[in-house]
């Protein structure tokens, strides 16, 4: 099939209508074949009882940096060897290697402290926004976890642009995920779904699954 439309392509350039064509054909070629499917957040703004919301605004709202502390030196040395390990994973996609620990730190921090695996987290960032900092969807979703604006009205200080600042969108993401883990009663698959807004079908969940697979650390 690819070669069949590339041939078509070639002929149709012979000609000034012809090479209009020929260069949406090669965008549809493009968009078929090259670029990665997007599962990008459209968190829904839904009623919820004024204890979660001041439960919530209370982690969002928490100054602290995202430095974990540990009680065993053991516990500490895993985690070292866990951010050592996923930096080698993520110099691909962030090649800066301050950036990549000082990503990976926040990530442990805000799942440990929201109660999510990491591996998990991570998986979610790949099908949101590949891990890019500035990612924006075509419903306004922001930062690494596509986390929607009005969030920063129900939960936070009406500030949406902190949701490009990386603690501040890995905090609100995680925070929501949890809550949506405990609305579905613990439900992986259904609460995934509600933080994608498309709570019931599995392309999200299955694609969150399979990246989370692609980060768990098994040493």
């Amino acid at each position: 099939m690819r070669t069949s439309i590339v041939r078509n392509w070639l002929k149709l350039s012979n000609t000034p209508a012809g090479l209009v064509k020929s260069w949406l054909i090669l965008g549809v070629v493009f968009a078929l074949f090259f670029c990665p499917r997007s599962f990008a957040g459209n968190q829904k703004e839904e009623a919820m009882a004024d204890s979660v919301r001041l439960a919530l605004s209370k982690l969002i709202s928490d100054p602290r940096p995202p430095k974990p502390n540990f009680d065993q030196i053991e516990e500490r040395i895993k985690y070292l060897h866990w951010l050592g390990e996923m930096s080698d994973r993520l110099k691909r996609r962030l090649s800066d290697k301050q950036t990549r620990l000082d990503f990976l730190e926040a990530v442990w921090y805000e799942s440990k402290r929201a109660g999510l695996d990491p591996a998990m987290v991570l998986g979610l960032i790949q099908v949101e926004s590949a891990f890019r900092k500035y990612a924006t969807s075509v419903v306004g979703a922001r930062g690494y976890m596509q986390v929607m604006p009005f969030w920063s009205r129900v939960i936070g200080d009406r500030d949406a642009q902190k949701l490009f600042q990386m603690q501040s969108n890995l905090r609100y993401g995680c925070a929501i995920l949890r809550m949506y883990i405990d609305m579905e009663a613990g439900n992986l698959y259904l609460a995934l779904g509600r933080y994608n807004g498309s709570r019931g079908r599995p392309e999200y969940p299955n694609a969150v699954l399979a990246n989370w697979k692609s980060w768990e650390y098994k040493k």
